[in-house]
């Protein structure tokens, strides 16, 4: 073996100390760019966003029944009659998933500005519309000396 790397250096003997050549009209490439040529690549693309979001919980809508159907139906009544007054209220209803059935529920606090019947909207003072179809409950609402939070009278 040791004769075998003697005769590969006697080879070689003449070029072996060298400088590195560098080109004169093409720069070396960069490590970055180097790195980049070996990385592993996406042989299915967009498959890890498709586990993703497969693996992404979502809720299911929850129907409300007559009596949640007719208690929200109250308390719509309600807001009406007060929204010249702009009432503060909080509004939980949901919100379908783009991606896959169901979706979240979620809560939003502020003044109600208007009812849109065209649109079947709940409009807020600061332009954030609600779908009334995915209402599923009104807090704060006060009527005379009633006030309902959570669906009970005090």
């Amino acid at each position: 073996m040791k004769s075998e790397e003697s005769a590969t250096a006697q080879l070689y003997a003449d070029i072996i100390d060298l400088p590195h050549y560098e080109p004169k009209h093409h720069p070396r490439m960069s490590m970055w760019n180097r790195a980049a040529q070996f990385a592993p690549f996406a042989a299915l693309t967009g498959y890890d966003a498709a586990i993703q979001e497969s693996g992404r919980l979502t809720d299911e809508w929850i129907d409300l029944g007559d009596f949640g159907n007719e208690e929200l139906n109250r308390k719509m009544e309600l807001l009406l009659s007060k929204i010249s007054e702009q009432p503060h209220v909080i509004i939980d209803y949901f919100v379908p998933d783009e991606h896959k059935g169901g979706g979240s529920y979620q809560s939003y606090s502020g003044h109600v500005k208007r009812i849109d019947e065209y649109e079947h909207t709940i409009v807020m003072t600061d332009g954030k519309k609600i779908q009334l179809r995915m209402i599923v409950n009104i807090t704060g609402i006060s009527s005379e000396n009633v006030i309902f939070f959570n669906d009970n009278k005090i």
